[in-house]
């Protein structure tokens, strides 16, 4: 098995960017869903609630990140200063993210179409992995919803795509696009799994030089039904995977993973378990 793609997030429930490396940190991949953006009330906005989070791209920089746009100037965010104004996580209660200050405020509130604040997470280590999440004493996490790094197999997304023509074919509909791998925001996608979901079962997986530990299946949302390029809501891969992976209430698609040491993976990077 090999690493075929690596994906971060810099900024949580926006655009994707692709790596052919990423340094490995205790929390996840360097630069990975480091920042936020809270709506009005103060509560994490994601693409579920307002998708126009999915044409905003952020790349970071030695100093922050650059926010770009389709039809805006791009803009340049410094990472906050230590003396800046605190903003509380609704993630956890014993996270924080310092403001990033007005500028970005009113740029995002513009493209968001709606008053929004953005946050930087400036010390992941204050975020503990649940328990119920399958973390441990030490195990941190930035602002990904349960744990550091999502994995994904290409076996896994051909054997759904099976799946969903095929409901759509029960339901008179067209065949359509197959679905693509970034609609699951996964941050490492295997190629040369043995079978389809295998990675359920996968205790220990080293990537290149680097160690993990399987922390937990992933349970995925409504999000997935989002085209990512064209914002059109749909009913797949949910109503596929309520057939074919539902399982406590919940359907399953990838898995999380938690560095069990610091290190760097690359593209084409032999992927071994155990």
């Amino acid at each position: 098995m090999r690493l075929s793609r690596i994906r971060i997030y810099p900024v949580k429930s926006t655009r994707g960017s692709e790596l052919a490396e990423a340094s490995v940190e205790p929390w996840g991949l360097r630069d990975d869903r480091r920042w936020l953006v809270v709506d009005a009330a103060g509560d994490t906005l994601t693409a579920r609630t307002n998708d126009r989070m999915l044409t905003v791209t952020a790349t970071p920089t030695a100093d922050g990140l650059v926010l770009s746009a389709p039809g805006y100037e791009p803009l340049t965010v410094p990472h906050p200063a230590g003396d800046a104004e605190p903003l509380p996580t609704p993630i956890s209660r014993l996270d924080r993210c310092l403001a990033a200050g007005k500028t970005a405020d009113d740029w995002l509130s513009e493209v968001l179409a709606e008053p929004v604040r953005l946050g930087w997470q400036d010390d992941p280590r204050r975020r503990a992995v649940g328990a119920k999440h399958g973390g441990r004493d030490g195990d941190r996490v930035s602002l990904a919803d349960t744990g550091p790094l999502l994995l994904t197999t290409i076996a896994s997304l051909d054997r759904l795509n099976e799946w969903v023509t095929a409901t759509r074919a029960d339901h008179g509909e067209p065949a359509g696009d197959p679905l693509s791998m970034v609609r699951f925001r996964p941050n490492v996608v295997v190629d040369g799994a043995a079978e389809p979901f295998a990675e359920d079962g996968w205790d220990r997986v080293t990537i290149g030089s680097v160690p993990f530990r399987f922390a937990e299946r992933c349970d995925r949302c409504v999000l997935t039904t989002i085209d990512p390029d064209t914002r059109i809501h749909g009913k797949e891969p949910i109503r596929t995977l309520s057939r074919h992976r539902r399982e406590d209430g919940k359907v399953w698609f990838g898995v999380r993973l938690i560095p069990l040491q610091t290190g760097t993976i690359r593209l084409d990077d032999p992927i071994t378990l155990g």
